[in-house]
């Protein structure tokens, strides 16, 4: 990776703890996106989660995207990417 791009990852990186930290007070106050910011909210709205594991559930996918970003380049993985995944990797006892 050149300088430039690890610019680039650390201020995606920055927006992407700022849009969650707006979805986990559940107000949006900004009005200018980046496109990626836009599909994340979007993905985030269709979404099903739990009410009474919703932070939970944002905390646990805000670290994996934050994971995610160390490795490598963005954007950021969707919730509904994070879920799949998660549900893959264990199934749920009968």
């Amino acid at each position: 990776m050149t300088a430039d791009d690890l610019v680039e990852l650390e201020l995606m990186l920055n927006r992407f703890r700022r849009l969650m930290a707006e979805l986990m007070g559940a107000a949006l106050h900004r009005n200018t996106f980046e496109a990626w910011e836009i599909g994340l909210v979007m993905d985030f709205q269709t979404c099903e989660v739990d009410p009474r594991r919703r932070l939970e559930t944002l905390r646990a996918y805000q670290k994996a995207v934050e994971r995610q970003l160390e490795i490598g380049p963005g954007p950021p993985m969707k919730l509904s990417e994070y879920l799949q995944h998660k549900m893959t990797r264990r199934p749920t006892m009968p």
